[in-house]
């Protein structure tokens, strides 16, 4: 078994409405790559982290600090995603089954508390988020 993909809580619902765009074709072809696992494999393991996830290893707004750490250029607004999420859903810090996860998100939200979790984010009009989350699209 493969070690746990760690994901910001917030990206348990950018994983779920990625439909191909990126900032880059290097982001791009990460996110192919960690969705495609995410939405086939109905054992998957996450390791939920409120900081810089593989995700964010390929943002343009993470840095590199002289120590070698990835840093977040919009860290609070991410950070307030990630609190959002978190609190609707009831998750801390741990290792879970992604198919747990998002069977426990998908079940009672609604397109207002998307608008609510997400409404700020820039990917919320151009991405599928609102919409498989809502229908559980990607529900094994």
């Amino acid at each position: 078994m493969s070690a746990p993909i760690p994901l910001r809580p917030h990206h348990l619902l950018c994983t779920q409405g990625y439909s191909g765009h990126g900032y880059s074709k290097a982001y791009v072809a990460h996110m192919n790559e960690v969705t495609g696992r995410l939405r086939t494999d109905p054992d998957i393991l996450v390791r939920i982290v409120f900081g810089n996830d593989t995700l964010c290893s390929v943002c343009p707004h993470a840095s590199e600090t002289a120590e070698g750490l990835l840093r977040c250029d919009t860290e609070a607004k991410v950070r307030a995603f990630d609190e959002r999420t978190a609190a609707f859903a009831g998750i801390h810090e741990g290792i879970y089954r992604y198919q747990d996860l998002i069977q426990r998100i998908n079940r009672s939200m609604t397109p207002e508390k998307m608008d609510e979790i997400c409404g700020s984010c820039s990917w919320a009009k151009m991405s599928a988020c609102k919409a498989n989350v809502i229908s559980g699209r990607y529900l094994l």
